[in-house]
């Protein structure tokens, strides 16, 4: 069985290395928990080409919140068990991943991507695990940024740049890894190049 962390890894190479520079291993892991779950929602187009299938499988996630949030998940699945212990320890409410869950279910209907749900509350709720609580604000134009370059929409994503990053001027340095990939706006470079960029996006606090 794959571990999450390669799991994130081959699916989300991205945020996977920007999680290399938060340096406490809980956080850590609790942060490619999230990113794995995201791996396993993202992964269910890929494998089933129905819109009516793919339904079903997202339903099948929306109903093990259930259990995730009543600190009983499905055993004997790693990514449920491990998001169970994240969301009892760091508190984190329901919403963001039901509006996750139901973004991916209006995407195989033929909906248009809803940046809120797709980008910038999971990186709300990343950035309330590194950093705890009352920051929501301040990533809001970094989770759009991201949406936007996730999207093609790459010159969108270069003009909201200036707003983000005075924005995250408030962010505690700990929680920045939860944004950082937002600096990688160019899909195609190589992983070399990502990682001097997200280097340099960590020293300076900017995207």
């Amino acid at each position: 069985m794959v571990d999450l962390d390669t799991q994130v890894r081959n699916a989300d190479l991205d945020r996977w290395l920007s999680s290399r520079f938060v340096a406490d291993v809980q956080l850590r892991s609790d942060l490619i928990t999230l990113y794995a779950f995201e791996a396993e929602l993202l992964g269910i187009p890929t494998r089933v080409t129905q819109p009516l299938l793919a339904e079903m499988r997202y339903r099948w996630w929306a109903d093990q919140m259930d259990g995730v949030f009543a600190g009983e998940p499905r055993k004997g699945h790693p990514v449920l068990e491990a998001l169970t212990n994240i969301v009892r320890r760091h508190g984190l409410e329901r919403e963001p991943f039901n509006a996750l869950i139901e973004a991916h279910i209006g995407r195989v209907h033929g909906e248009p991507h809803d940046l809120e749900a797709f980008y910038v509350g999971p990186m709300q709720v990343a950035v309330r695990v590194l950093a705890g609580w009352g920051h929501d604000d301040k990533v809001v134009g970094a989770g759009r940024v991201w949406g936007l370059a996730q999207v093609g929409r790459l010159d969108d994503a270069r003009s909201a740049l200036g707003a983000a990053n005075a924005a995250l001027k408030g962010l505690p340095s700990d929680g920045f890894p939860a944004v950082a990939h937002a600096a990688l706006i160019r899909p195609s470079e190589a992983e070399p190049l990502k990682k001097l960029r997200l280097t340099w996006a960590m020293l300076r606090g900017r995207l």
